[in-house]
């Protein structure tokens, strides 16, 4: 099968000036994406997760062009993304959509939500008569789940979970092969979410959507994703299908997400063992050497100072020199540490 989208390398580096310099002094590298490799495929779900900071905002903001970036992600035509102008990024722009973080931040509040969500329509389809376009913007709040009466509503008079369906509405208008979802849901009572996600999926069914799809709760992405991506300072982890990685985590840093999700059953919940994680998040502007995850990793040895790990495997693909279940003695290890 050929990849609807294929990342190689993707890097992203920002300028920033440290707090109490001079106004002439020279701004600082800071990469938020550091050499993502990736593959998605036509009808599938990748699931991107780690902690906040790590990156996972701006790699889908690089994958739409709104912020710079290095590498490359080459289209299914075998167009390079990343290698277009603006101008030229415009003839993408319809295959490729994008679901915000906040629902009602991400909606002018001006506009009504026939005005929103037929708003590329009008760009991508000139073509069409304005009472085709209203037609097609009543016809896709019905699929979402919204009522066609209520199109020339403002966004301030939707409830949040209905905000986000007019985003949805708004991306799915010109009929995209990918859709990058930036959390979602994380804004979203747990209700709701839920109604959202069966939305997505839904949705994916029907139309045969490709998604990019972020998030904090590793139980949302186990739910939706085919594929699950673990990010770390902008680094890959671990990335392989959602059943390996959830039933079968390599890399320590995984192996502590999952053990920090909650359990709805009680007595697995107090029997589960978590894997603590030393410290705190390392400055994205002066990260260790080697492996970036190795001042926080209880398996940690001189090699992983010295040399930084490559993802190794082939369906299943893990960035550490020392993979596999921790053990007893290296998760009490970590309490201690974390303890002290």
């Amino acid at each position: 099968m050929t990849p609807l989208l294929d990342v190689r390398d993707l890097r992203v580096t920002f300028p920033i000036r440290p707090e109490g310099a001079m106004p002439w002094a020279k701004p600082l590298p800071l990469q938020a994406v550091a050499g993502v490799d990736f593959t998605l495929n036509p009808g599938e779900t990748l699931g991107v997760v780690g902690e906040s900071g790590c990156g996972k905002s701006t790699l889908a903001r690089a994958l739409i062009g709104l912020v710079p970036a290095s590498g490359q992600a080459r289209w299914s035509d075998g167009q390079d993304l990343l290698a277009l102008s603006a101008r030229q990024m415009l003839k993408y722009r319809q295959d490729i959509q994008m679901v915000f973080q906040d629902p009602l931040a991400s909606l002018n509040p001006r506009m009504t939500v026939g005005q929103i969500i037929a708003e590329p329509l009008t760009t991508h389809r000139p073509d069409l008569s304005r009472a085709e376009v209203k037609d097609r913007a009543r016809a896709m709040m019905d699929k979402v789940g919204l009522l066609p009466n209520q199109i020339n509503r403002y966004p301030h008079e939707f409830s949040g979970g209905q905000c986000q369906r007019i985003g949805i509405a708004r991306a799915l208008i010109v009929e995209p092969k990918l859709i990058i979802c930036d959390e979602p849901v994380s804004a979203l009572d747990v209700s709701i979410q839920a109604q959202v996600i069966n939305l997505l999926i839904r949705l994916q069914r029907d139309l045969g959507l490709s998604l990019v799809f972020i998030a904090h709760d590793l139980s949302v992405v186990k739910h939706i994703s085919d594929r699950v991506m673990v990010l770390y300072l902008g680094k890959v982890m671990e990335i392989a299908s959602s059943a390996d990685l959830y039933g079968a985590p390599q890399h320590p840093y995984t192996q502590a997400l999952l053990s920090a999700v909650p359990v709805p059953d009680p007595t697995i919940e107090t029997a589960k063992t978590i894997v603590p994680l030393a410290g705190d998040l390392p400055s994205p502007m002066n990260p260790p050497s080697g492996c970036v995850f190795r001042t926080r990793c209880p398996r940690a040895q001189a090699r992983c100072a010295a040399e930084v790990p490559v993802l190794q495997g082939t369906d299943h693909r893990t960035a550490c020199h020392f993979p596999g279940p921790l053990t007893a003695e290296e998760i009490a290890h970590a309490r201690r540490t974390e303890a002290a």
